[in-house]
């Protein structure tokens, strides 16, 4: 069985998939405004996507609105992510930017996780992954792809991989054109839970069609969901309080 991972007294890997609310405010007054609404909700960690943010290309200033986030949710972890604009994000970077980022945000002291996409490079994403650890920070290794589902093989091949890579969390999220494509992905993420997998998982179905890949998690085994607090940062989130009772009425049931 996998093994569960801990921050902040948070255990990733048991019992229902924890809730993760992404924060997507495009400057620092709205992303406070968001972060006061995600205290008042169930949620167990909070995604901050940068690259909603309209200094999300300028280190320095991601990193003042990154303290000014942890002053205002001091007990909840952070996962920050840029996502690239190659798998949905909302701008165009660099790789070389999009290293230095990733590299500024883990030695700032300031976040619990950091997602790094599969993609930018093997190396880079091996030294990423070691210098996040030096500072304790727990990695989402990460791939989306926006416009299929790939194979059931494909997709515990892609997992795998980040799992060999140091992936303290592997993710991968995929568009289903039909109901075919949904099974696809929670047969492919129960067999990597029960066959593969050394660590937690995080796998998700998006798009309305997807929508029960984001309440199955406990029975198929992925970790973590997604919900929106008001603005989603994906097709398919489920509003946080309705994700809430839907995890706690399929576990009770």
């Amino acid at each position: 069985m996998p093994k569960i991972i801990e921050i902040k007294n948070l255990k990733i890997g048991e019992g229902l998939p924890k809730i993760c609310v992404p924060l997507v405010g495009h400057n620092n007054e709205s992303l406070l405004k968001e972060a006061k609404i995600i205290q008042k909700l169930e949620a167990d960690l909070v995604e901050w996507r940068i690259d909603y943010h309209l200094d999300a290309l300028s280190p320095n200033l991601v990193l003042e609105a990154l303290h000014l986030l942890r002053s205002a949710l001091p007990n909840l972890p952070i996962l920050a992510t840029f996502r690239t604009q190659q798998e949905g994000g909302m701008q165009k970077i660099s790789k070389t930017a999009y290293l230095s980022l990733i590299e500024a945000l883990i030695t700032s002291n300031q976040i619990d996780l950091i997602d790094i996409e599969l993609y930018t490079g093997d190396q880079e994403v091996i030294e990423l992954i070691k210098l996040a650890h030096q500072y304790d920070i727990k990695i989402i290794l990460s791939n989306h792809d926006f416009s299929k589902t790939p194979s059931k093989e494909e997709i515990i091949s892609r997992l795998c991989k980040m799992q060999t890579l140091g992936a303290d969390l592997p993710k991968i999220a995929v568009m289903p054109q039909n109901a075919q494509d949904v099974l696809t992905l929670l047969d492919a993420t129960y067999e990597m839970y029960t066959h593969h997998a050394t660590v937690p998982i995080i796998t998700m179905s998006m798009s309305k069609l997807g929508a029960i890949s984001r309440l199955s998690g406990e029975l198929f085994g992925s970790a973590i969901t997604f919900g929106s607090a008001q603005l989603s940062s994906a097709p398919g989130q489920i509003p946080v309080d309705k994700l809430s009772t839907f995890l706690d009425m399929l576990h009770l049931s």
